[in-house]
């Protein structure tokens, strides 16, 4: 009978069991749900889905035994029953890096997603990371699921469920908690930014490499302290709220970065390598000793995310880094006398002190004592950022003293330069009166000397140009009038006269004797005006006009006549280019119409073209190469002599005319300007 009493009772208390739940109007405060009889539980690998726990029957009541390890997920299962009539807020605490929540909803689950390391676009609750707030509809069930896991292990009793009065008293006392704390956090990082903005400007303006060590060592404690705020309730600023990272990577990886900025800022600031080599090389490679290590263990935390083996090498290395930096102080005091040193000293026993202090609570966790002057939220974060804000400012009047003495130094080395520039310049100023009088008394004779040898060479020079200018002259005369022409005029005269036309005979025997006495008489002439040379030119070709026939025509285009005796030339110039352009281009040429056009343009300046259109220079050249024009190299002469005596200049241009690589003719273009 007993027996069979027993089987019941196991039987319908297992009933019970199952059927029980939590009633959340019913909850006073906070419940936790460690050790609740309502609560089962499940340990499983990160990688188990929500699906495959809630059909799995491995569920045992939730106690001790399920500590949170790194490596896996804690999953509670539970029914919350509404008794009441009113829909009901109940809010799920969970202090976990990632945690999920589902709440049964009809047939479906919502889900919501919190916990540490969720960035805040992710979180279902935008303001804490350890508050998942669940609705309950008047008269209902609904059946809950908890995964939570973490990166580092933490005790039991984290998960918890809160009614709303009690939930906004605890987080208004979190948030009352830590506000002094976080206070802090945000002087700190404002502080190293208007550090870090003067920084910046000092170091665009020197572009010394003294600034870029500093600005790199503020930079990454920058990070350092946004990564530490991470940790807080502060929602304005907290930009790394965004990013999902294990905890404390870039904690660890910024300290010894910028640490290691910090020892090379160092080196450079107090000038090591004037005192001693042996510090700048043990500074210089304790300097990339922490940087490797910051870059090391920064990668290291990425992908491999082992925050216990992490947690290991942090506290060895600070056991070999922390000694070597008392070390490092003791060295530079001894060796070093720069007149910033009290600054250093001064900073870095701020910087040691923090760090030892930190490191003491961090070990000891005496933070977590309530007799303890450390317990206060963050306290070795807010400690060692205590100490390496006092070193800050410690190296930032370091910094504004070193620009004093820069100042000075260049104040005292411009007032000995002045000095000294006085110095030479009085010096230069003794040998300038000596050097002068030495000068003035050698040039008294130079002067005398070289005032005869310069009259003898003006004599010479100027019985040597007139010399070439009569021979020139006399050139010209000979080469004025070509004796083939004389010759062929007389011929042609003697032709008329033996035709019986004596009336064209005695009209081209006074153009002829026109023409020579006009060459006669300008030949010992200098200039004469452009007006008379055209005469001659008209008298010149109406007698090669005569004798070569119709086949020959001229034309001369004249801007003004008036005009052209305000211009000047040398007499007879322009007949040997007409000559040319007769004998050389015309006569040799089969065109049936051999025309000559010369223009006088006065338009601007006075500019003189002729243009033929006969064979060409290459042609010409062609046909006469035993033919040397000495008209043409005289000509040029005259004209070399013209332009030197005269303030007017004369420019002489041949241009070849051709069409498809055809010559066309020549054209002679003069043209007058003033020098």
């Amino acid at each position: 009978m007993k027996k069979s009493f027993l089987i019941i009772f196991l039987v319908f208390g297992n009933l019970w069991q199952f059927s029980a739940q939590i009633a959340a109007d019913s909850i006073v405060g906070e419940l936790k749900l460690l050790n609740n009889s309502e609560v089962k539980a499940q340990r499983t690998s990160l990688q188990a889905t929500f699906e495959e726990v809630q059909n799995t029957p491995d569920w045992k009541p939730y106690d001790a035994n399920y500590e949170n390890e790194p490596e896996t997920a804690i999953w509670l299962k539970f029914e919350l029953e509404n008794r009441s009539n009113d829909t009901l807020p109940i809010y799920c605490f969970t202090a976990h890096d990632y945690a999920h929540v589902y709440q049964q909803a009809g047939t479906d689950f919502k889900t919501f997603r919190n916990g540490y390391l969720v960035p805040l676009h992710k979180r279902s609750n935008k303001r804490e990371f350890y508050i998942t707030e669940l609705v309950l509809p008047p008269s209902q069930k609904s059946q809950v699921f908890i995964r939570v896991n973490s990166t580092r292990k933490i005790k039991n009793g984290n998960v918890a469920l809160f009614t709303k009065a009690y939930y906004l008293e605890f987080a208004n006392n979190y948030i009352e908690s830590e506000k002094h704390s976080v206070a802090f956090m945000v002087f700190y990082i404002l502080s190293l930014f208007t550090i870090f903005l003067f920084g910046v400007v000092f170091w665009l303006r020197t572009r010394h490499s003294l600034y870029a060590y500093y600005l790199a060592y503020i930079f990454f404690q920058l990070i350092f302290a946004f990564d530490s705020l991470r940790k807080t309730t502060l929602g304005v600023g907290n930009f790394f709220l965004y990013l999902s990272y294990p905890s404390g990577f870039l904690a660890e990886a910024s300290q010894f970065l910028f640490i290691g900025f910090y020892v090379f800022f160092i080196i450079h600031l107090l000038e090591i390598k004037k005192y001693n080599q042996s510090l700048t090389k043990a500074l210089t490679y304790f300097g990339w000793f922490c940087l490797l290590y910051g870059l090391t263990i920064f990668i290291y935390l990425i992908f491999w995310k082992d925050a216990a083996i992490s947690s290991d090498i942090t506290t060895t290395v600070r056991f070999i880094v922390l000694p070597l930096n008392l070390v490092m102080l003791i060295w530079i005091i001894y060796k070093v006398k720069h007149p910033l040193l009290k600054y250093f000293v001064v900073g870095h026993s701020f910087f040691f002190i923090g760090a030892v202090l930190a490191s003491y609570v961090m070990i000891t966790k005496s933070n977590h004592y309530p007799e303890s002057i450390f317990n206060f939220p963050y306290a070795p974060i807010i400690i060692f950022q205590a100490g390496l804000l006092a070193e800050v400012f410690c190296f930032a009047f370091a910094l504004g003293e070193n620009i004093f003495l820069l100042q000075k130094e260049k104040e005292t080395t411009s007032q000995n330069l002045i000095t000294q520039l006085q110095k030479n310049q009085q010096l230069q100023e003794n040998m300038r009166v000596e050097l002068d009088r030495k000068i003035n008394q050698k040039t008294e004779e130079l002067i005398q000397l070289y005032s005869k040898i310069e009259k003898q060479k003006e004599e010479q020079l100027k019985n040597s140009f007139t010399q070439k200018l009569q021979e020139m002259e006399m050139l010209a005369l000979r080469s004025q009038m070509n004796p083939h022409f004389l010759f062929n005029s007389l011929n042609s005269i003697k032709h008329l006269i033996m035709t019986s036309r004596n009336e064209d005979a005695v009209t081209y025997l006074d153009d002829f004797s026109t023409l020579l006495r006009s060459i006669l008489y300008n030949s010992n002439r200098e200039i004469i005006s452009v007006e008379e040379e055209l005469e001659i030119i008209k008298l010149y070709l109406s007698l090669e006009k005569n004798r070569m026939g119709d086949t020959f025509n001229y034309t001369i285009d004249v801007t003004s006549i008036e005009e052209l005796s305000q211009f000047n030339i040398p007499p007879l110039l322009l007949q040997p280019f007409v000559e040319n352009a007769i004998w050389h281009g015309l006569r040799p040429s089969q065109n049936p119409q051999k025309r000559l056009k010369i223009t006088f343009d006065t338009s601007e300046v006075l500019t003189i073209i002729l243009e033929d259109n006969g064979i060409g220079r290459k042609a010409s050249s062609t046909e006469n190469k035993m033919h040397k024009s000495m008209g043409m190299e005289i000509t040029r002469e005259r004209l070399a002599l013209f332009n030197h005596s005269n303030e007017t200049s004369i420019k002489l241009e041949i241009i070849d005319l051709e069409s498809e690589n055809k010559p066309l003719g020549t054209k002679v273009v003069l043209t007058y300007f003033y020098s």
